[in-house]
C-alpha cells in the first residue's frame, strides 16, 4: 500500500479505530520513491507494536530489507518518516561470530549481513566514527547517513534509484540520506528506541514469534467470523 494509506492504517491497527486514523499527522517525511508501496507486513507489524506496547513507550523503527525501506515511528506510535535505505550486501539474518571485532575491510563478503530481529538501541560512541546510532551494538550494526569516501560503491546513486534491487551494498549497517537522518532519525532516537528488522530468509514466526502468533490468531478469528456470517 502507499505511504499515505499506510499512515492511516497504523491508526486503525493501533486499536484507536478508523475515526482516529483520519487525525493522523500528514507531516511525516516521505522520501520513498514515487509510487513505491509499503508492505502489508510492515503496516501490520507497526500496528501490533503500538497495540501491544511492545516498544514500551519508546520510538521505534521498522526496516524492510527486501523493499530497502526504513519507517520511523515516534513514541506515540505515529509515523514520523519513511525513506529508502541501504543494507548489508549479503542476504542473511544473523551476524557471524566476532564480526564486530573485525575491520570493515576484513569482513568476508558472505558475512556482510544486516541481522533480523528486535533490537534495543541508542546513540553511543564508536571506535572510528564518533557518536553513532547503534541498532545492534553486539554485532556493530548502526544506522547512519551515507558515508563519504565510497565512490566506487555508488551508494548515493543506489539510494536514489526507484527500486530496491541495488540497495544491498553495506558491510551490515543501515544507510539513509543525510537529510532523512538529520530531520527524522536524530531527533526521534535521541533517548534510544526499538528497532525491528524484517528477515531475508528466516520466517516471521522465528523472527517475531509474538507478532506472528497475534497475526495468526487475528486471521483465525476473521475466518471464524466469516464462517458464522455465512450460516
Amino acid at each position: 500500500m502507499t505511504l499515505a494509506l499506510a499512515l492511516a492504517c497504523t491508526g486503525v491497527a493501533s486499536a484507536k479505530g478508523a475515526k482516529d486514523a483520519a487525525t493522523q499527522p500528514t507531516a511525516a517525511v516521505d522520501e520513498l520513491p514515487q509510487g513505491q508501496e509499503v508492505s502489508d507486513t510492515v503496516i501490520e507489524l507497526a500496528g501490533w507494536v503500538v497495540a501491544s506496547k511492545d516498544s514500551e513507550g519508546y520510538p521505534f523503527a521498522i526496516m524492510d530489507k527486501a523493499a530497502a525501506q526504513v519507517l520511523i515511528f515516534g513514541s506515540d506510535g505515529k509515523l514520523r518518516g519513511a525513506a529508502p535505505a541501504l543494507f548489508g550486501s549479503a542476504k542473511g539474518d544473523h551476524s557471524a561470530p566476532n564480526v564486530a571485532k573485525l575491520a570493515l575491510s576484513a569482513i568476508p563478503g558472505h558475512d556482510r549481513t544486516t541481522p533480523a530481529g528486535r533490537f534495543i538501541g541508542g546513540f553511543g560512541p564508536s571506535d572510528d566514527a564518533g557518536r553513532v546510532l547503534w541498532v545492534d551494538y553486539d554485532s556493530a550494526v548502526s544506522m547512519h547517513p551515507l558515508p563519504p569516501g565510497t565512490p566506487k560503491e555508488k551508494r548515493a546513486q543506489r539510494l536514489a534509484t526507484p527500486t530496491p534491487d541495488d540497495n544491498r551494498v553495506t558491510h551490515g549497517c543501515i544507510n539513509v540520506s543525510p537529510s532523512f537522518y538529520e530531520q527524522v532519525v536524530q531527533s526521534t532516537f535521541e533517548k534510544g528506541g526499538v528497532f525491528y528488522v524484517l528477515p531475508d530468509k528466516d520466517s516471521l514466526e522465528k523472527t517475531f514469534p509474538e507478532f506472528a502468533q497475534s497475526r495468526a490468531k487475528a486471521e483465525h478469528d476473521d475466518s471464524k467470523d466469516a464462517r458464522s456470517a455465512s450460516k
